[in-house]
């Protein structure tokens, strides 16, 4: 027998099966990792298929076998679907399935963890008879006793007293296997009552839950989207099946693990096995240690889990009878993968609900322009929530110009949510501030020469964080200490320009008496469990402010949030991407909704230079309709998504020049390649031109029915693969220009 393997090398003229003898040794199976002779090293490939099939090369044979099973049929089929779509060889496509801990070529693989305990090795009057015997010893004794009340003690060391007792046969030592990751579980008395909405719904997406179709739930923020997830995937387990919900942040995956395990905590599953039984929760997300995501995998693998929550790559989670797929704020960036291959999770989950004939549910306040669309032409179907839950009122939002409060010195808080912040806090209640930049400032200028710091790497000025005393990179990692001394003319005649949310807790601190302020952005969540951390100290009241950047816009419920504000509301407008101003009234409207959410009115206030943008006047009506019939005007006008697919192709090399020449040559092969109604624009330098002392052009791609599109790309990635100077990146529906 033989077996059709894919090796894990970059290389394109590898990226295909190569076919092994299968010793008669091995018993191997499909989707299985194997090590397998290549050139004059051992190397290590999935197998994608078993049998005969001539060849006129003699063969080589399988080595070993790594990982057993790590592939299923439907993963195998997925991978090559991501291959096709995402233009990436097909090694990497399935590596992107795996966690870390069994993947391919991966020389420190994660082993299990286990635990060792002591337990009763004799029967029990033999027992006994040694304790009434032997009561000098008494820690022998102890250790007995308190055997014989466990069943089983915990031994994390060895001492005289136990390996006397092993020495005898008293005892032994049994190992057992630790599941490394466990939720703690916010509390929660509150008592959910479906709205009308939210049973419509329900009910409408439950008379189609043994069939594929994609619902696009629109419901404003505080309309009790999580409960309906729940209320779904609790009907999805009494039918014996499994589900996948993803959540785009980290931090939001522990509240809404407690949500699920609160609602699924006891259910009736209608299977072989009768009565209830507790319904199995696993969690995927990369703040995991590689031991905790293994077990985490592992878990699943054994068909010991009934629903998966997690961030993007908990889509891939193996499970082989998936009964629905939740995606929470689906239009959500971090859905897309932003290096190679660039799957979109949504298009992931769409793919599986089809293989599954189950429904898939995309949720969301500010639906992305492409899935309302999609909605509007009955792609997807539509469902929707206009009402907040309960008595919630939507929130009152008010735009200040800080145009006005410039003149006035106020450049960081305006004096009306200064004020408004200082009533709250004396009420007992509690703010969030959204500033989408970490760091003290964004730049250092000399005003003696007007020079900048800039990273010697990339083509960025430096951020300040004061907390280490360092300029940074947040591209490369490249990092200085700030000696407050020009780096060109040597003045210290300097200043900082620019707030970033470390600045703008120091000047709450200074304003705000009373203020308890928490920050939570990239530097306060690098360690391990920080996101949970920082959201439990605010949630039982530890803190009275929030600081964040993007990370807390989205899906956090504090009930006794009643004031959000908005610093620095027009930053993302200025961005030269054709999405900017659909970031920027979803980021509004979703961090807006996090104000009000419990039993008291919620206000936002939403400072910015540029009052008069219509992305801000929709997101203070909170108007997501009245938004998209406006950008959709400037879409069509333009051509953009969703009007026009998207790509982009960016050609990279470290000599500026060879790459203008070869992004030059591509620019003309795409556009002698392609059909009439394809739009090829460029080459451009990049947004950001330098990144790490490689060179960026781009070509951006659009179109509309170009069936040539994929072939064409495919052609041009070939061509540059193996090139050690010039590289390409192919990105099909960027979620960034």
């Amino acid at each position: 027998m033989q077996a059709k393997i894919i090796v894990e090398l970059p290389s394109k003229k590898v990226d295909k099966e190569f076919i092994y003898n299968i010793p008669l040794y091995l018993d191997i199976k499909i989707g299985s990792i194997a090590k397998v002779p290549f050139g004059n090293r051992l190397i290590e490939g999935f197998v994608l298929d078993i049998g005969i099939f001539p060849t006129e090369y003699t063969l080589k044979e399988i080595d070993s076998i790594v990982n057993r099973d790590v592939l299923n049929t439907e993963l195998i089929e997925l991978g090559k679907y991501i291959s096709k779509t995402t233009i990436s060889s097909l090694s990497s496509a399935y590596q992107s399935m795996l966690p870390k801990g069994i993947k391919a070529s991966i020389k420190n693989k994660v082993s299990t963890s286990k635990k060792r305990y002591m337990v009763l090795n004799q029967d029990i009057n033999i027992i006994n008879n040694y304790i009434d015997n032997n009561r000098r010893y008494i820690k022998q004794v102890n250790i007995l006793n308190e055997v014989i009340n466990n069943n089983k003690v915990l031994v994390p060391r060895l001492d005289s007293s136990i390996n006397a007792l092993l020495n005898k046969d008293l005892i032994k030592l049994v190992y057992e296997e630790e599941y490394r990751y466990k939720v703690e579980s916010f509390n929660s008395n509150k008592k959910i009552t479906l709205s009308l909405e939210q049973e419509k719904v329900i009910n409408t997406i439950k008379e189609d839950m043994d069939k594929y179709n994609t619902y696009l739930l629109y419901g404003v923020t505080g309309s009790g989207k999580t409960e309906v997830y729940v209320e779904l995937v609790k009907e999805c387990v009494r039918q014996g099946k499994q589900a996948i919900v993803l959540v785009p942040e980290i931090g939001l995956t522990e509240q809404i693990v407690s949500r699920f395990k609160i609602g699924l905590e006891r259910i009736e599953i209608e299977s072989n096995i009768e009565g209830e039984r507790k319904v199995n929760i696993a969690v995927l997300h990369s703040g995991l240690s590689e031991g905790e995501r293994y077990d985490e995998y592992r878990m699943i693998k054994e068909e010991n889990v009934d629903v998966v929550i997690g961030t993007r790559s908990a889509i891939f989670a193996p499970l082989k009878n998936i009964g629905i797929i939740v995606i929470d704020e689906e239009q959500s960036t971090s859905y897309k993968q932003d290096c190679n291959p660039r799957y979109h999770a949504r298009d992931v989950a769409i793919w599986r609900g089809k293989w599954h004939k189950c429904p898939v549910v995309l949720g969301s306040a500010t639906p992305s322009l492409e899935s309302f669309a999609r909605a509007g032409n009955g792609v997807y179907r539509l469902v929707t929530m206009l009402k907040r839950a309960g008595s919630a009122k939507l929130p009152v939002v008010t735009v200040v110009d800080m145009k006005k409060e410039a003149k006035r010195g106020n450049f960081i808080l305006s004096e009306k949510l200064v004020q408004n912040m200082k009533d709250v806090i004396a009420r007992g209640k509690q703010v969030m501030l959204l500033l989408n930049r970490r760091g003290y400032s964004s730049a250092f200028i000399c005003r003696d020469c007007s020079h900048t710091e800039k990273c010697p790497n990339c083509d960025i000025t430096l951020t300040y964080h004061k907390s280490s005393n360092r300029f940074s990179c947040h591209y490369c990692g490249f990092s200085k200490v700030r000696d407050g001394i020009c780096s060109k003319c040597g003045s210290d005649n300097v200043m900082d320009y620019g707030i970033g949310t470390e600045r703008l807790v120091e000047e709450v601190e200074r304003l705000i008496d009373r203020a308890r302020v928490v920050r939570m952005d990239l530097d306060t969540t690098g360690r391990k469990g920080s996101h949970q951390r920082i959201i439990r100290q605010f949630d039982s009241g530890v803190y009275n402010v929030l600081v964040g950047t993007q990370m807390i816009a989205k899906g956090l419920d504090f009930p006794n949030v009643v004031l959000v504000g908005v610093i620095s509301a027009d930053s993302s407008l200025n961005v030269p991407d054709f999405r900017s101003s659909e970031r920027t009234f979803e980021l509004l409207t979703q961090v807006s909704g996090r104000s009000g959410r419990g039993v008291d009115a919620g206000e936002v206030i939403v400072q910015s230079f540029d009052t008069g943008h219509y992305s801000l006047e929709y997101a203070r009506r909170q108007d997501y309709v009245g938004f998209y019939r406006e950008e959709m005007k400037m879409r069509k006008v333009l051509k953009y998504s969703p009007y026009y697919y998207i790509v982009v192709v960016s050609v990279l090399s470290k000599d500026y020049k060879e790459g203008m020449r070869e992004a030059r040559k591509v620019g003309g092969y795409l556009r002698s390649k392609l059909d009439g109604e394809a739009i090829v624009l460029g080459p451009a330098m990049a947004n950001v031109f330098k990144m790490n002392n490689v060179y960026r052009y781009k070509c951006t791609v659009k179109y509309r029915k170009s069936d040539k599109l994929l072939e064409v790309l495919t052609f041009i990635d070939g061509i540059y693969r193996d090139n050690v100077r010039v590289s390409i990146e192919v990105d099909v529906g960027p979620s960034r220009m």
